[in-house]
């Protein structure tokens, strides 16, 4: 989804993701009506922000934001042929992994701590094209979120996070290997 002609008015304000549309509508906290005439709202990657005279060629449109999806959900969408790329470190994935996934980290263990891979959307895009249906899981879906966002930021149209990542899957009984 694209996000242009934005013009920004001095009245704006911004939350942080957690306050996203997905998180809020998951919870029935979330209703929107929006004059097209009077009001409109930008759904910025990481911050939902709300500015009364913002342009967005006459539409609500969401842009970076990844939508997140039950494990159940996520393993429909595998069934019906989205691609699995699972985010998590090699060690990760070799101790137990969704069948057919593809493995690309988007952190790796150095020392005591955690760093970025900096080939990740490469790497990506060396398996995956951008128009491919892909769901996202790592092990509790932190990682994921991050990845399938990023992705998102460079032109992958269909990414789907796995809320609750791979633990949550195993938790619910679904296929491994």
């Amino acid at each position: 989804m694209e996000a242009a002609s934005l013009i920004s008015s001095s009245s704006c304000f911004t939350l942080p993701s957690s306050l996203s549309p997905q998180n809020l509508n998951s919870r029935g906290l979330f209703s929107l009506t929006v004059n097209p005439q009077r009001s409109r709202i930008a759904i910025a990657r990481k911050y939902l922000s709300f500015c009364p005279k913002a342009t967005l060629r006459g539409n609500v449109q969401a842009a970076g934001v990844p939508t997140s999806v039950p494990v159940r959900v996520a393993h429909e969408l595998h069934l019906a042929g989205h691609k699995y790329l699972d985010v998590r470190t090699p060690e990760e994935f070799s101790a137990g992994h969704v069948p057919g996934a593809i493995n690309i980290p988007y952190l790796y263990r150095v020392g005591s701590g955690m760093t970025k891979n900096p080939n990740f959307v490469a790497e990506v895009s060396s398996h995956f094209g951008k128009y491919d249906e892909i769901i996202v899981g790592c092990q509790l879906g932190k990682r994921s979120l991050m990845a399938a966002t990023e992705l998102l930021a460079a032109g992958f149209t269909a990414i789907t996070d796995i809320a609750g990542g791979y633990a949550a899957w195993t938790e619910t009984g679904l296929p491994t290997e």
